[in-house]
Formats: C-alpha cells, sequence, structure tokens
C-alpha cells in the first residue's frame, strides 16, 4: 500500500541464453551450463524440457519460487523451452557501439498459459548506456540469485515485465577520482501482462486489473576499486510503481489516470489530479514502493570473498527515510570459500517485515491535522492487485504469493514475516554441482487481517546437476524439494529438468 507524501550478460535467458550484466538493481541471470568462451558473432540456441510431480496441495515452494515464472502451483506440471539469443558486447573505445537480440518461447501444460513468450527483446547500446526494449529476465545483484531466499524488490520470481528500458551496465567511474568512486542508474516503463490471466483467476466479486502501466529507476554509487583493494562499498536506492489502467470488482470499473502529464507524476512522485481517487489525491498517484540496499565486500585474495548486504524496503515517504525507525530489512551474508569439494559459496539471509512502521495510519485532516503514516501493509494496495505478476509476488516470495490463495482473491495475506533462509553450494566432482536451500519463516498475517495464531512455513531444496565432458552443452537437473507448516501447508515433489545449449550460426 503505497501512501507517499507529496514533496517527498553474462547471461539472460536461464538456462541458455546469454546478455550483458543489468543495470544497478537487476541483472541478468546467468545459464548454468554456457560455453565459458563466447563469441559475439555467434547466436547460441537452448532447448530445455522440465517435468515435476509433487505430492500435497501443490508444487513445493523452492520448486515453484524464484525461477523467474517459469512454474507451476499444480502438483503435476511441465514444459518444453526453445530459445535464442545474440549477446551484446561491452563497448569499448575502438567499439562503442554494440547491440543484441533474444527470444524465448514456452510450451507447457498445467501452467498459468499453455503457451506464452517468456522472453522477446532487443538492445543497443553505446559507451556507457543500452537501451533495451522487450521482456527480458532480471534478477538482483544484491542478492545470490541461486542461493538467496529473494531480493525485496525484485527477487527474479515472477515473469518478466515488458519495458522500455534505459541503463548503464557498468559503473562509470567519476573523473580525477582514480578510479575510487563509480556511479550507475536506470529508467523503465512497461506493462504487465496479466490481464487475461487475473480475468480466469479471480472470482467475479473480487477486485482484479487490465492495461496497468509499470514504472522504476534506480541510482546506485561504488566506493572503492575492486581491481586494487580488497575493500569496497556499493550501495543506492530504486523505486517502482505502478499506475493507470483499470480496476475492476464485478460491473464496476475504475479507470486509473494515465495521461501524459501522469506519467511524469509518476516519475516524480506527486499527488493525482481531479481525475484520480479521493486517496491519490491525499497522497500520491499510483502505487509506489521501492528499497535502499547497500553491500560492503571483502575480497583478501582470489580465494576468498566476504559480502555483507542489506535491504530497507519502503512504501511511503515515512519509511522512505527516517521519520521511523528502520526495523524492516533483508541482512545477508555471502561467503565464497577457497576451492574445496564441499562448500564453494554459503549465504544466511535474516527477512522481518513485521513493524511496516507500526499499526496505525491516518491521513491529516482539518479536523485531526495529524499524519501517521503506519500499517504500510506491504506488497498490497486499495485499486491495484499489489507487487505481483502473474499471481507471483515480484519481491521477496517468502511474502507468500497470491497465487497460493484458495479463495483466488490477489492479495498478499503474509507480509508480516520474520524468516531465516540458508543457502550454499559445491561441486564434489568435475561434472556434478550440488545447491540446498532452507528456510524457516513465521507469519502474524496482515495488520488488517492479522492471524490468531502464528503460522509457519519450512521450506527445503536438494538440487544436483550433471554436466558431462563428454556430451557438450548436454545437462541434467534433479532437484528435490519439501514443504511443512501451516502458511501453505504440506508437500514433497521432484522436478527433472534436461537442457541442450550450442552455437546456431556465426556471422
Amino acid at each position: 500500500m503505497s501512501h507517499l507524501i507529496t514533496s517527498s550478460c553474462r547471461g539472460l535467458l536461464t538456462g541458455c541464453l546469454l546478455t550483458t550484466l543489468s543495470p544497478i538493481a537487476i541483472s541478468a541471470q546467468a545459464p548454468e551450463t554456457w560455453p565459458d568462451s563466447i563469441d559475439y558473432h555467434t547466436v547460441y540456441y537452448g532447448v530445455e524440457a522440465q517435468q515435476a510431480v509433487s505430492s500435497g496441495d501443490h508444487t513445493p515452494f523452492w520448486l515453484l519460487n524464484n525461477r523467474q515464472g517459469l512454474s507451476s502451483i499444480e502438483k503435476t506440471n511441465g514444459y518444453l523451452r526453445l530459445q535464442a539469443c545474440k549477446l551484446a558486447p561491452r563497448a569499448t573505445r575502438e567499439h562503442p557501439w554494440t547491440w543484441g537480440a533474444g527470444a524465448d518461447i514456452v510450451g507447457a501444460y498445467n501452467f498459468s498459459s499453455s503457451f506464452y513468450v517468456h522472453q522477446l527483446y532487443g538492445e543497443v547500446g553505446y559507451r556507457a548506456f543500452m537501451l533495451t526494449v522487450g521482456s527480458k529476465e532480471y534478477s538482483s545483484p544484491v542478492a545470490n540469485p541461486r542461493l538467496s531466499s529473494g531480493d525485496i524488490l525484485y527477487s527474479g520470481n515472477a515473469i518478466p515485465i515488458p519495458q522500455i528500458k534505459l541503463w548503464m551496465p557498468d559503473y562509470l567511474d567519476i573523473p580525477g577520482l582514480n578510479h575510487w568512486i563509480g556511479v550507475k542508474g536506470y529508467i523503465s516503463y512497461g506493462m504487465f501482462t496479466d490481464d487475461n490471466w487475473q480475468r480466469d483467476f479471480t472470482p467475479f466479486e473480487g477486485r482484479r486489473t487490465r492495461h496497468v502501466k509499470f514504472h522504476s529507476k534506480g541510482a546506485f554509487m561504488r566506493i572503492g576499486d575492486p581491481q586494487r583493494h580488497p575493500l569496497w562499498f556499493e550501495g543506492g536506492f530504486e523505486m517502482a510503481a505502478q499506475f493507470g489502467g483499470e480496476t475492476i470488482w464485478g460491473d464496476s470499473v475504475r479507470k486509473q489516470p494515465s495521461s501524459l502529464k501522469d506519467w511524469f507524476k509518476i516519475f516524480f512522485p506527486s499527488n493525482g489530479g481531479d481525475d484520480a481517487t479521493s486517496s491519490d489525491k491525499k497522497n500520491t498517484l499510483g502505487n509506489h514502493l521501492g528499497e535502499w540496499n547497500a553491500s560492503l565486500t571483502w575480497r583478501p585474495n582470489n580465494d576468498w570473498r566476504i559480502r555483507a548486504y542489506f535491504e530497507h524496503y519502503f512504501e511511503d515517504q515515512s519509511m522512505m527515510f527516517m521519520e521511523y525507525k528502520w526495523k524492516d530489512m533483508l541482512l545477508g551474508i555471502e561467503i565464497d570459500l577457497p576451492k574445496n569439494p564441499v562448500v564453494s559459496t554459503f549465504v544466511y539471509e535474516y527477512l522481518h517485515t513485521k513493524d511496516q512502521a507500526g499499526p496505525l495510519l491516518w491521513d491529516k485532516t482539518p479536523n485531526v491535522p495529524e499524519q501517521v503514516s503506519g500499517a504500510d501493509n506491504y506488497y498490497n494496495h486499495e485499486f491495484y492487485t499489489g507487487w505481483q505478476h502473474w499471481g507471483m509476488g515480484i519481491g521477496n516470495p517468502l511474502l507468500i504469493s497470491p497465487i497460493y490463495n484458495d479463495d483466488k482473491i490477489l492479495q498478499f495475506r503474509h507480509n508480516r514475516v520474520i524468516g531465516h533462509h540458508w543457502g550454499w553450494e559445491g561441486q564434489p566432482l568435475t561434472d556434478l554441482r550440488y545447491r540446498v536451500l532452507l528456510s524457516y519463516t513465521r507469519s502474524w498475517g496482515t495488520y488488517n487481517e492479522p492471524l490468531t495464531r502464528i503460522a509457519t512455513n519450512f521450506n527445503t531444496l536438494l538440487e544436483l546437476t550433471y554436466t558431462p565432458h563428454q556430451l557438450k552443452g548436454w545437462s541434467a537437473t534433479l532437484a528435490g524439494a519439501t514443504d511443512g507448516g501451516s502458511m501453505i501447508g504440506h508437500s514433497a515433489g521432484l522436478m527433472l529438468t534436461i537442457r541442450k545449449v550450442g552455437s546456431l550460426f556465426t556471422f
């Protein structure tokens, strides 16, 4: 619920496609089975087949979440995926222009859709800047995409949102500071694509939306030179918004403002005009949310790397700045260990979203001229279906996504949580890698709908990936996962994924 007070590749296609690192808060997710040597004049392909079977009510949590929406809550599901891409190299002084493109289509059963274009994009870069148009996978560079529970704002949990994005792939050093300080940023506008899915999923009297637009922006800074010094800091902020479109309850349709001036009011968060709702007239047009994040990395040599990171989520100016204490956070540590056959990387995260600036919300009136900006109701909103796409939360999935709701109402029912998460991976054999995820979460529900008893959620994943060196480009991944607790129930399941990647042609 946004109540902002006025004045305030390397790899892209998961499992096969590549692209450059993305901007700031969101970076392209690297494939697991791509050749070490990349030819920027080659078009690559990927073919991927996946099958999942489960007991219980749902596909287990870590077989469903943080998979860029390529998953299904149904107990038995599968897909066939075809991908192709041309990688966009980094620009250089000699070659300031660069370009890339990708396509990714999926045919599936027991998914939200039986056929869809998962990714389709083109991009062109000049020197420090890149313009990307289309639908493309992203995940957070703050949180490890394989081992983290997920970034609070953009976790890579939902289907990509088509958008036009202007961004800087790398930090741009500030002249005259000997590479000590670098900056980068991005801005994008796009549109959500789940109109028909919402219509089919939501009951007639339930709230749904259509033609909703998307906006995001961010800025980051790096202090320190990782090439010359073992310690460096990175930090910045991101903001996102849902705006425009229509809100529908049964036969009632409410058109939300989306004129050209409203696009500027979304970029510079401002009050809504005469055609806005009374809430947006008092506060800010649209649904705004964002995060501050920071990380400190220590790499004394090529064997060790330790990184501590912090994310603070906000939905209004009071929590964006310091009007209230910052009690809510994602706090994590990531450790890369010297080469060994047991553990290569370890992650621990602590998630706290229980505070939300307290339980009270009051917009000041002439009779009671006090502003109390609490009860932020994370990921939910009065007129939009919240921070979700195709039923999957765009932020951290431990705040359980609306697709789990038995009554099909599109809202987050577990946004006041305290969670602990562990993840580690290793490579015991040359051709064999593994990954383990463990999560334990307690939920108090929401301030509007508190639980009478604390609910719990315990989730596990063990994943093995075999990449035979005799069969170039082939890999197989077998994953087993379990769920326990009262938040989403008990389940156990297996998922098998077969991949083949290679080159189509070189030009």
